[in-house]
């Protein structure tokens, strides 16, 4: 922070003299040689760009154990790095930590792909992913913190399921009616109920936050699931396979449960808007299936949901939620008019129309927005 702009806040009446020498001090004592890092880090990028040149040249004349050999012990290290010094990095160096993770897990990713490279191996995208769930995410839960950590641990357990059921539905024929559908439907819905499991260990951690975000990731996840479905169902292609009324009640099911367990184990208003926006989800899934290749009821239902997540988010105090939900809602109410009205683009006249309707609408969510929107909070906003 410059200190022209802590004077102008003195000239301003903001702030005094006393209070201005604290900030002073404590910027100068907090304050970071950005330059010194920048040129630290460019010279070990370029010896990080040097061995990988070296290696890559030569890489057909290493032998595949041995490669893989130099792979784990890099992990190894690592690892036995993280869990050494992990404690006093995240007390003095947080972003250094998260920086270790990160390489971690990447390294761990890259060793399943490596295995199967060196062994010839042939076997589904699922199969490694789970792999890397089994023997990394451990460290990365006990020890991550940041959006990073946390956004990959939800992608992988995502992308894990999904694989799992693309590889399951290559030998699946469609329509088949002794499919597992249900089966597939559970998989697909199992990475919901890290919501609850987050927020019984947000509770029971020093690592708040992290856990935090790992449940607002499940929340959005089952939040943009049950907008696809509507949004489906607008096509009229719901009543088929997996997005038959079977598999979105036990979608719905799912979703119930997760939202009861973060009531049970989160006990304040965040913890009751979370469950809320889940069952606003798990109720919008099943109506989706019965509500199918009905246009305007479809589109009702989609911004009937993002309505509740509203709601949610003006109970909990949480503005952003709260300005995408608007956002949502007058986005689909322009995608509906046009849906029930579909020749409005066919003429002068009509684009007039369509224009002002797309104004009004904006103008019309932004004065919502900031007339009804929580005050703006410093963190945890979202499931927190």
């Amino acid at each position: 922070m410059s200190s022209r702009k802590i004077d102008a806040w003195v000239s301003a009446g903001l702030i005094d003299e006393p209070t201005r020498n604290r900030i002073l001090a404590y910027e100068e004592a907090h304050s970071r040689p950005l330059a010194l890092w920048a040129i630290i880090g460019i010279g070990v990028l370029a010896i990080g760009l040097g061995v990988v040149s070296v290696v890559a040249a030569n890489w057909q004349d290493v032998p595949g154990q041995v490669r893989l050999a130099i792979h784990l012990a890099l992990i190894a290290a690592l690892a036995a790095f993280v869990a050494l010094r992990g404690e006093r990095l995240e007390q003095e160096h947080p972003w250094g930590l998260e920086a270790a993770l990160f390489v971690f897990g990447v390294l761990g990713l890259s060793f399943v792909g490596h295995i199967g490279q060196v062994y010839q191996t042939d076997s589904p995208l699922w199969r490694p992913l789970a792999a890397w769930l089994v023997l990394f995410a451990p460290l990365l839960l006990l020890r991550g913190q940041s959006w990073i950590v946390a956004l990959g641990l939800m992608a992988a357990a995502i992308g894990t399921a999904w694989e799992y059921v693309s590889t399951l539905a290559q030998w699946t024929p469609m329509g088949e009616p002794d499919a597992p559908w249900l089966w597939m439907s559970l998989v697909t819905a199992l990475p919901v109920l890290i919501a609850p499991a987050a927020a019984w260990l947000r509770e029971r951690s020093p690592r708040e936050a992290f856990w935090t975000r790992l449940e607002q990731l499940a929340i959005a996840y089952a939040l943009v699931g049950a907008s696809l479905l509507c949004v489906i169902a607008s096509a009229g292609e719901v009543e088929q396979d997996m997005l038959a009324i079977g598999p979105q009640l036990l979608r719905a099911v799912i979703a119930l449960v997760a939202a009861g367990l973060v009531v049970m184990l989160h006990r304040s208003q965040s913890g009751t808007a979370a469950a809320a926006i889940l069952a606003a989800c798990g109720v919008g899934a099943l109506l989706a299936s019965l509500f199918n290749d009905l246009d305007v009821l479809a589109g009702l239902l989609f911004m009937a949901l993002w309505v509740a997540v509203a709601g949610a988010a003006l109970y909990a105090g949480w503005r952003g939620m709260f300005q995408l939900a608007v956002a949502a809602v007058a986005l689909r109410l322009i995608v509906l008019s046009f849906e029930l009205a579909s020749d409005l683009l066919t003429s002068g006249f009509g684009l007039i129309i369509a224009g002002l309707l797309i104004l009004g609408v904006a103008w019309g969510a932004v004065k919502v927005s900031r007339t009804f929107a929580p005050p703006k909070q410093d963190s945890g906003e979202g499931a927190a």
